[in-house]
Order: C-alpha cells, then sequence, then structure tokens
C-alpha cells in the first residue's frame, strides 16, 4: 500500500488511520488530540521541525504497522455508543484510579525532594490542577454529555443546540487539561530525572507520563472522532 500522508494532510487524520503515529508526535512535541485539526506542515512549523524527516518517521512506523490489525483505541467506523461504552471502560475508569493512587507519590516526592528540586513544587501544583479538571470533567461526560449524545444518536433528543453547546464546552476543557500537561512535561524537561532520584521519583516521572498519554488518547477519541459527529 502506498503511504499516504504528505505535508497536506491534517495531523488528526494521520492518527486516526495510523494509531502508531501518536508515539512519532510525542516524540516531537506535536499535539494530535486538542491541536490535531491542523496540517502537518503548520505543526512543522510550530515545532521548528524538519518536514523530510518527520514524513520518514511516519512511514516507518506505516510500513511496520499497515498490515496490523487497527488499533483498539482508533474507532473511526464505530457507532457512538460503542465509543461512549469504550470511552468510560477504558479511559474513564483507568484515569481515576490512576489519579488517585499516583497522588500520594506526587505529595511525597514534592515534600521530600522540593528543596532541592524547585520544579517538583510546580509538578504538584499542575498535577492536583489536572486532577481536579479531569475527574470533573469525566463526571459531566458520564451525567449529562453522554447521554445526551446518546439521545442525539437513537433521534431522542429534545435540545440539539443544548447538546452542540456541551460538547463544544468540553473541547475547551480539553484544550486546558492538553495545556496542564504541557507544563507538566515542560516544566520537568521532558520527564527527565536528575541524578539524585530515587525509586519514588522515578515512578512519578514514569506514570506522569503514561499518564500524559492515556489523556491524549482518551481526548484525541473525543476531539477527533465522537464530538465531530454532533458538531461539524
Amino acid at each position: 500500500m502506498t503511504f499516504p500522508f504528505t505535508s497536506t494532510t491534517l495531523v488528526k487524520d494521520i492518527v486516526n488511520k495510523l494509531p502508531k503515529a501518536s508515539d512519532v508526535f510525542k516524540k516531537n512535541r506535536i499535539d494530535f488530540c486538542c491541536g490535531g485539526n491542523i496540517p502537518l506542515s503548520k505543526a512543522v512549523s510550530q515545532n521548528g521541525l524538519n518536514m523530510d524527516n518527520l514524513l520518514e518517521e511516519l512511514k516507518i512506523v506505516f510500513e511496520k504497522y499497515e498490515h496490523v490489525e487497527k488499533d483498539v483505541e482508533v474507532w473511526t467506523e464505530s457507532d457512538s455508543n460503542t465509543i461512549i461504552d469504550h470511552i468510560i471502560s477504558n479511559y474513564h475508569r483507568t484515569s481515576k484510579e490512576e489519579l488517585t493512587m499516583l497522588s500520594p507519590y506526587v505529595t511525597k516526592v514534592s515534600r521530600v525532594h522540593g528543596d532541592n528540586h524547585l520544579e517538583l513544587l510546580k509538578v504538584y501544583e499542575l498535577f492536583y490542577e489536572l486532577k481536579k479538571e479531569l475527574i470533573e470533567h469525566m463526571e459531566k461526560e458520564e451525567a449529562i454529555v453522554f447521554p445526551l449524545i446518546r439521545k442525539f444518536t437513537d433521534g431522542t433528543i429534545e435540545n440539539k443546540e443544548e447538546a452542540i453547546n456541551l460538547v463544544t464546552e468540553l473541547e475547551k476543557e480539553h484544550d486546558h487539561a492538553g495545556e496542564i500537561l504541557r507544563q507538566i512535561r515542560s516544566v520537568t524537561s521532558d520527564f527527565t530525572l536528575p541524578l539524585d532520584a530515587c525509586g519514588t521519583y522515578r515512578l512519578v516521572y514514569a506514570r506522569l507520563e503514561a499518564l500524559e498519554s492515556l489523556t491524549f488518547m482518551h481526548v484525541h477519541l473525543e476531539n477527533n472522532i465522537l464530538f465531530p459527529r454532533y458538531i461539524a
């Protein structure tokens, strides 16, 4: 199969067709979830990258995975109810659990090492801001927005404008969560560990980076696959 992407392909469309491209974008600090609705050329320009090099990276991934069954995170052909159930089961539940479990470790590391590594104090602040925002966001989705989308899908919705406004509001919340994650990555210098990092320090950075990936795929599913069906 011919390599299908060019400089004019939208970033979100590349991830929709080739899920593993998200790893390439993450490495190159290209936002594919909240900021994915731009052509690859613009993402390259914004991040000071080389287009030929990036296309070569994507081509390597494409050639490796083009014959592999599509990643479970990509649901472009699934109905909305199936996507919603998948998001709740595989992203909401997992995110809530991880945010809860990671909290004491973030607190401990900032308390023990914050005097010598001031960035950890900022990480603490940003993490708890992210935790509050994501939990409130997911609760809103499950209690209000997802039920409206289900009604939208089966044709029983009474106020379409209300649903569209709520979906638009969720996208703005995604943008803010993405900005918090970008700040965490920036203040930690891409999760670079200092020489004196203890086991808990290492654990926190590893799990923060994993949480970032989880959140990005969560947002990608909603922003680039589910929501456009209702706010196009």
